[in-house]
């Protein structure tokens, strides 16, 4: 199953912030057994080193990066992406680059704790928990 990671799954793991840490680790390691194929969007890639950055270091931030690369695959943001972004009716541009990123690389859905920024879309939405429940992970 291809699944669109966003950011804040993303930053749950690196940054190990309660409550929410437990189950996006528990998504990483659905993709470390094959379960999931994950993605991630290239814009997170820059915002996750930017932030990562200014909490662990720069050291630790481009460790991350590299963990992060190995273990997903990177959906482009390409000009089709901005401008239908940009026409999309999504009430945050960030989430809708990330939306358009991952319709147009053919995920399955997507995975965010921000469900309410992702009314527009028609792929289908997950909270972490309600991804894991359908894999039978919880």
């Amino acid at each position: 199953m291809k699944i669109m990671f966003d950011t804040n799954v993303i930053l749950d793991v690196l940054l190990d912030r309660a409550p929410f840490a437990s189950e996006a680790s528990l998504l990483f390691a659905a993709i470390e057994t094959g379960k999931l194929q994950g993605f991630i969007s290239a814009t997170t890639v820059t915002t996750i080193f930017y932030l990562a950055t200014k909490v662990l270091g720069q050291a630790s931030a481009k460790k991350a990066v590299n963990q992060l690369l190995q273990m997903f695959e990177v959906a482009a943001v390409n000009r089709t992406v901005l401008e239908q972004a940009v026409g999309s009716g999504f009430s945050d541009f960030e989430d809708a680059v990330l939306y358009q990123s991952g319709f147009h690389t053919g995920v399955m859905g997507i995975v965010t704790r921000d469900v309410k920024g992702f009314k527009k879309a028609q792929l289908p939405i997950y909270t972490p928990e309600e991804l894991l429940k359908s894999l039978s992970v919880i």
